[in-house]
């Protein structure tokens, strides 16, 4: 069984629409609902526009797990690196790291 060559001109329309829902939903701070009316109103039925609004929804989301564990990990790491320079005697007290690298480090826990 052959596969289907994909057509070019609809696959452009898709993704003018994932693009303007984007838009919408990251930059403007749509509600969901406000973005699937607005779909609606640009002719999507009612599971195209909701479909397309859940599926930028759950990438949303793992963008944002992805930022709040490399916050997790990059505060943690400046808190313990700043702990183990101070205890380490160097002659300096490396508060900045330590106190910068907690906030990082529950920022990140906080948004994930």
């Amino acid at each position: 069984m052959e596969a289907l060559p994909t057509d070019a001109g609809q696959q452009a329309a898709v993704n003018e629409i994932y693009q303007y829902a984007a838009n919408l939903l990251v930059r403007d701070k749509r509600s969901n609902e406000d973005v699937v009316a607005l779909l609606k109103g640009r002719g999507l039925d009612d599971d195209s526009a909701n479909t397309v609004v859940n599926n930028l929804q759950m990438e949303i989301d793992k963008g944002k797990k992805a930022r709040a564990h490399k916050d997790m990990l990059y505060g943690g790491l400046w808190c313990v690196g700043g702990t183990i320079a101070t205890l380490s005697h160097i002659g300096f007290i490396f508060w900045g790291a330590i106190v910068f690298g907690g906030i990082q480090f529950f920022k990140g826990l906080i948004n994930l």
